[in-house]
């Protein structure tokens, strides 16, 4: 399977069925020079998620939310 460029990763990363994309996760954690924790702690002492998380509770506040 060669891809080439990232459309086509993108491609086949949609095709995968859920337990393949637990191994992707799994292997990213695993293989990812840093981590996402790391990643969101970065952005939320950056403040790059101060927008997002705002709506987010906006959205609640007003009952645009449901629950999962």
């Amino acid at each position: 399977m060669g891809l080439s460029t990232v459309q086509e990763i993108e491609r086949a990363i949609g095709a995968l069925m859920p337990q393949e994309l637990e191994e992707l996760y799994s292997w990213l954690d695993q293989h990812c020079p840093q981590p996402i924790d790391t990643r969101v702690q970065s952005d939320l002492v950056a403040g790059r998620l101060d927008k997002a998380i705002l709506l987010a509770l906006d959205d609640e506040r007003n009952g645009r939310v449901q629950p999962l």
